[in-house]
């Protein structure tokens, strides 16, 4: 085990690390090892049931142990949409019969994820993470004042998507210099940070646990930033291509595109103060699958999302963490212990093992993720995942 480094692991968690397994794996000689503990993603989205053409929970689930997840949120815009105990059941069956890792899968705030009416949010609670509308902001604030109070009554987290249709004017791309020089049409930041602002007064109201999805702009960093100073019990995510990507980086390809979308550099520097001071409390990944015919139609007409969890580390440990931005042991914090901390969820016998010197190219066939639409397709990166443990068992090797 003398190559083998657990600093990071006993430092910030005192997790147990069975020496025996990394041993049995026979990872490759006259290389050095850090053991990180599982990273925990609290924003994905498996597909299944419903679009299973896009993912499937076996599938996602063995790209997030690629990426050294051992725990991962997925996100209710499925088919049928979780809004009863019965349509949660769908979901959760099959997470039980085909996943590796440990899923907790969100309900959704209202019936079809419609905004007209509140789900069964009460039959649902002792079997969900917490509860989301995303993939759509909930737009009527009497409709998420009314969530609030019945998740502070349940003691369940909000999680939401902040976007306020009304002033997406047909948008697909961020309203900044690239959309004007190419003819686009654009997101104003305004359609993000105001949903958070109405939401932060409703949560300060009524006491209910807040957490903000993939914030993308330096309004809803400052607003967040004050929320807490004020007390507020909120809690935030960003995501890695809005810590390492701004919309100068775009090209006329679907796997740029994502919503919220690529934000100017004066944005990403936000997100990056954010993430130094602690107003951002965690990365998830938002690993958004679609068929490759949804992500070949250029910018303006591919779907929104594209797949993170296989590059994620990679990303942020050679862009931020080589780049002497943030630290590792910080890199950590946001990827594996604070989203732990605040959805309550628990790591046991979960980590994985990295070679942090050895580089690679990103090949997307190489993906075990379906979806294969990332920015940073071939882009060479540090840090590869050479073993991942979840529950004490070998889920990728």
């Amino acid at each position: 085990m003398k190559n083998v480094d657990m600093s990071i692991i006993n430092n910030i968690t005192g997790s147990v690390v069975d020496e025996s397994v990394i041993l049995s794996a026979h990872l490759r000689d006259k290389m050095s090892y850090v053991v990180f503990p599982g990273f925990c993603d609290v924003h994905v989205h498996f597909r299944q049931p419903g679009f299973s053409y896009k993912e499937t929970v076996r599938t996602g689930a063995l790209a997030a142990a690629h990426g050294g997840y051992t725990a991962v949120c997925t996100m209710p815009n499925l088919n049928p949409v979780p809004d009863s105990a019965a349509h949660l059941k769908v979901q959760t069956d099959i997470i039980r019969s085909d996943s590796p890792i440990r899923i907790f899968p969100y309900a959704a705030i209202t019936k079809g994820q419609r905004g007209e009416q509140l789900s069964d949010m009460e039959a649902m609670a002792a079997d969900v993470i917490a509860f989301s509308d995303d993939g759509k902001g909930v737009q009527s604030e009497e409709m998420m004042l009314r969530a609030m109070k019945e998740a502070k009554r349940l003691g369940k987290i909000i999680a939401a998507h902040c976007e306020d249709n009304s002033l997406l004017h047909g948008g697909y791309i961020h309203d900044g210099e690239y959309a004007k020089k190419h003819g686009h049409r654009g997101i104003c930041r305004e359609s993000e940070w105001k949903p958070v602002e109405r939401d932060l007064a409703l949560a300060k109201m009524t006491g209910c646990k807040y957490h903000v999805c993939h914030i993308s702009c330096k309004e809803t960093v400052e607003l967040i930033r004050k929320a807490k100073a004020d007390g507020a019990d909120v809690t935030c995510e960003t995501a890695p291509h809005y810590l390492t990507l701004d919309d100068s980086c775009l090209k006329e390809e679907g796997r740029f595109k994502m919503n919220p979308p690529l934000r100017s550099s004066e944005d990403r520097q936000a997100l990056l103060e954010g993430i130094k001071d602690g107003t951002i409390d965690m990365i998830a990944t938002d690993h958004a699958p679609h068929s490759a015919g949804e992500k070949a139609k250029g910018l303006q007409n591919s779907a929104f999302g594209i797949v993170g969890l296989e590059t994620a580390f990679s990303v942020l440990y050679t862009k931020l963490v080589r780049e002497n931005i943030i630290s590792l042991e910080k890199l950590i914090r946001l990827m594996a212990v604070n989203p732990r901390e605040r959805f309550n969820i628990p790591i046991g016998q979960d980590y994985s093992v990295w070679s942090l010197d050895e580089s690679y190219t990103v090949n997307t066939d190489e993906f075990l993720s379906m979806g294969r639409a990332t920015p940073f397709e071939n882009e060479r990166l540090y840090g590869r995942c050479l073993l991942t443990v979840c529950d004490g068992r070998i889920i990728y090797k």
